[in-house]
């Protein structure tokens, strides 16, 4: 007996339809910005000496590099310097000294005056006038730096540029990058608690430039002299802040005497 066009249709087996993937992500693509080759110093000699120190700073122009000269900033680094100094601890010294950086390098932000009403009368008083503001922390240890100046400059808004350092070439690898809409348009502060060849830095403020950002300072706790001279051949426009100036560079492309990797000592990782 034939079949019925309904018995037909219920022959058919469905095919099961294909799960849905989601997309693998894409690394961003690695772009070749302009390098200076940095070359480890031979014998480095460790002078942490005050003498020492003022000849090391005598290289660079202080109309664009600051080093910071600030009781409670030389006395926290030297904490954070400890290595018996926990994860807790670190944390909290990298806080108070981005605070006490911010500081100095919001100085010389414009200001304008305004008329305010204060309890006893009115009064012409200044307040800030200039462009907005926003903090870029370099991933991850620029992150240890951000809440300090967010408790400065609450208003600022926030970008983040994930970097890291290859071992084998010791050069930055981008993985990362978020910036606010309007980041071009803001005063633009960049946080990393290290600068040591001057590779990361350098790499996230090109990527400011490319985005549109003018108006770039760059903020760290410790230097090396050979990332400072990096910066400043690369980049001659953008202010430096930095709280304490060490000797140089090991074989290892770390700061001597450092105070250890600054990512692992603040999420404790190692």
């Amino acid at each position: 007996m034939p079949k019925s066009k309904e018995s037909k249709k219920s022959d058919k087996v469905k095919k099961p339809k294909k799960a849905e993937t989601t997309p693998k992500a894409k690394k961003p693509e690695q772009k070749e910005y302009p390098r200076i080759e940095v070359v480890p110093t031979p014998d480095l000699v460790v002078d942490m000496s005050q003498e020492a120190i003022l000849k090391r700073q005598s290289e660079f122009d202080p109309k664009m590099v600051h080093f910071i000269d600030h009781a409670l900033i030389e006395h926290k680094i030297t904490q954070a310097r400890k290595v018996k100094t926990g994860t807790k601890e670190f944390r909290e010294l990298t806080k108070e000294i981005a605070m006490l950086e911010c500081y100095e390098a919001t100085r010389y932000l414009p200001l304008k005056e305004k008329v305010i009403e204060t309890p006893l009368c009115e009064t012409v008083a200044r307040q800030l006038g200039g462009k907005k503001l926003a903090i870029v922390p370099i991933l991850r240890a620029g992150l240890g730096l951000q809440d300090g100046m967010l408790t400065m400059i609450p208003a600022a808004k926030v970008g983040h540029i994930g970097l890291y350092r290859d071992e084998k070439t010791a050069q930055p690898v981008e993985y990362f990058c978020k910036l606010p809409h309007d980041c071009a348009k803001r005063e633009v502060f960049v946080t990393d608690p290290m600068l040591a060849t001057g590779g990361s830095a350098s790499d996230a403020v090109f990527q400011l430039k490319e985005y549109g950002c003018k108006h770039i300072h760059f903020i760290c706790m410790v230097a090396a002299p050979e990332g400072v001279r990096v910066m400043r051949k690369l980049h001659p426009d953008v202010d430096l802040y930095i709280g304490a100036l060490d000797c140089g560079l090991n074989e290892d492309f770390y700061i001597v005497p450092g105070l250890g990797d600054a990512g692992d000592r603040i999420f404790g990782t190692k």
